[in-house]
């Protein structure tokens, strides 16, 4: 079972994790005996003991090592913690606690769009919540945009399903990049990035300074080389040094202007750099994620990678000891703001279009969601012609997999009144279908044996409900809603329509007179239309065209004076009603 495989998985990292935290203790120790015995060691040299003088010199390159390999230690404990949180979340979603994961996407949801609520798009126990694996603000709404109601070309649900695939199949690999890119803040936005980093530069270096913080720096060490070796008087040094400090002085202000926007970028930075990299050693096999790990690797790697070196050796001059020795010898901010304008120059113009790749990347993994965690998937197949719609053993993704009671489904151009009691499995089942065709145009795997489609837009009629601020009742809400179905069918373009307890809030006379109304328009074609409802008189319907008017129900049963479903769809009306048990159940009758 997949489930097994993360659990093992689990086991797995928070064995590594304590080897790395046993490691690091060790390194920890390590530092601090060779701290006291430099210090001892320089003591000695200090007296006199030339030999001391070598130890300490050694000491000191092997303090400098071993701080290196516990840096090295301490990234592989993050990367680790990183990773059983991400194991963490997929295991989640073998159980309901992936409701509480905290990325809802309700900030996505679009108020001129009900289907997002109707079908349970974005929000608590949403579509996107179940998905989601993006930690950047572009990955976010790259899933959001694919989470759509209207159908895609073809080529690109095709393009997504491919690259899905792909990522299936490599559970660690998905996990192993996602632990990475949870060094990015959630919800990262690279606007702010992009705006530092890629804005016209107002000031730049000059090439007589450019070429002056090579020449002085190259004269000055040379100056105290042969002073120490006597071949020369150390005022001249000294001048220089002050010669540096000053002209570093001099243009603090505007090195400070142009390297600013890298002192707060270095945790970024490095964290696509590491997530370039790791793409670079993996070799896909599908053409889309083969096109973005080589343009990530080949171009945004090496690009981000002198970037990130560049903001560690800016951020060096937060220290006031170095800030002062740097500048002093070597005119370390003329350096860097020169280095920084080079690479503005030769790589900042393509810095929005690496961002957007993985923006990219982490919606494939986002899609791949479902065949990591479900056990029954399949990519759907895209058909063309008249509006059809097959499915076998389609079961609703938000459902636990092992409760959700799967129907098999054949729809073509016609219009079908559903009947069933309350609670008998009506609206989940209208749901199950759309939601479905959502995941279908995003390129995602369906919980289906089998499941075909022609694209079609999607329109519900669901969860409605009345506003007071614009005194819109419950009634004209739904009404406002089968109207925009209604004109939108005078495109003649295809449509998937869902329609739960049509005109629930208002009389059953009324009802039953615009339902039949309604329902007669909507029987087209090029429609594919779906009516729950209560009333009977509506199983009567007669076609208004050729396209056919057909009758399905959800039954219950009754075992031990319980009520009880099976959740199958099947032919004809229903026959029987469950509310005047459900009222004795309440004890108000």
């Amino acid at each position: 079972m997949k489930k097994d495989f993360y659990i093992n998985l689990q086991a797995e990292e928070q064995d590594q994790l304590a080897a790395c935290e046993k490691t690091a203790g060790h390194y920890t120790l390590y530092r601090t005996i060779c701290f006291f015995a430099l210090i001892f060691a320089f003591a000695a040299a200090y007296d006199g003991l030339s030999i001391a003088g070598i130890m300490g010199v050694l000491l000191l390159v092997l303090f400098g090592w071993l701080i290196r390999q516990h840096n090295h230690i301490k990234k592989q404990i993050r990367f680790f913690q990183n990773a059983l949180a991400v194991t963490a979340d997929y295991l989640s979603h073998f159980d309901k606690t992936w409701q509480d994961l905290p990325d809802k996407g309700e900030d996505l949801c679009k108020a001129s769009r009900p289907q997002d609520v109707d079908l349970h798009i974005f929000g608590k126990a949403s579509l996107y919540q179940y998905l989601c694996c993006a930690r950047t603000a572009l990955g976010r709404k790259e899933l959001a945009r694919a989470l759509n109601i209207m159908p895609p070309p073809p080529a690109d649900i095709l393009k997504h399903q491919e690259a899905a695939a792909e990522l299936i199949g490599r559970q660690r690999l998905c996990v192993e990049l996602l632990a990475l890119s949870r060094q990015l803040p959630a919800g990262h936005d690279t606007v702010p990035l992009l705006k530092e980093i890629t804005t016209d530069r107002q000031q730049d270096i000059s090439h007589t300074l450019q070429r002056t913080s090579w020449i002085l720096p190259i004269l000055t060490l040379c100056s105290i080389i042969l002073a120490a070796a006597d071949l020369l008087s150390w005022q001249l040094p000294g001048l220089l040094v002050l010669l540096q400090f000053t002209i570093a002085m001099i243009f603090q202000q505007q090195n400070h202007a142009i390297l600013t926007p890298l002192l707060a970028l270095n945790q970024e930075l490095h964290a696509y750099q590491t997530l370039f990299i790791r793409l670079r050693e993996t070799n896909f096999t599908s053409t889309v994620l083969t096109r973005l790990a080589a343009d990530l690797s080949q171009n945004g790697a090496p690009a981000l990678q002198k970037l990130a070196r560049l903001t560690d050796h800016v951020n060096l001059c937060r220290n006031l000891f170095f800030y002062v020795l740097g500048n002093a010898l070597f005119l370390w901010d003329c350096h860097c703001a020169a280095r920084f304008a080079r690479w503005q120059d030769d790589a900042a113009q393509n810095l929005p279009d690496w961002l957007q790749e993985w923006a990219e990347m982490e919606l494939y993994l986002s899609l791949a969601m479902v065949g990591h965690t479900r056990e029954q998937y399949c990519f759907p197949q895209i058909l063309r012609g008249d509006p059809q719609l097959k499915a076998t053993t389609l079961a609703a993704l938000l459902l636990d997999e092992t409760k959700a009671v799967p129907n098999d489904t054949t729809l073509a151009s016609e219009t079908r009144i559903i009947t069933g009691s309350n609670m008998s499995g009506k609206t989940t089942y209208m749901r199950t279908l759309a939601s479905s065709l959502v995941l279908a145009y995003a390129g995602a795997p369906v919980c289906a044996k089998a499941f075909a489609c022609t694209p079609m837009h999607i329109f519900t009629s669901i969860q409605v409900h009345d506003d007071q601020s614009q005194g819109i009742s419950t009634f004209y809400a739904e009404l406002l809603r089968i109207k925009q179905m209604v004109d939108f069918s005078q495109k003649e373009l295809p449509m998937f329509i869902c329609i739960d307890e049509i005109f629930k809030g208002t009389n059953s006379a009324d009802r039953i007179i615009g339902a039949r109304e309604a329902i007669s328009r909507l029987t087209q074609p090029y429609a594919i239309t779906l009516v729950s409802t209560h009333d009977f008189e509506l199983c009567d319907l007669q076609s208004p065209n050729n396209i056919p008017v057909t009758n399905y129900h959800f039954a219950e049963y009754y075992e031990e004076n319980k009520i009880k479903f099976d959740y199958k769809i099947k032919n004809g009306r229903c026959q029987t009603t469950n509310a005047q048990y459900l009222l004795k159940m309440a004890g108000i009758l």
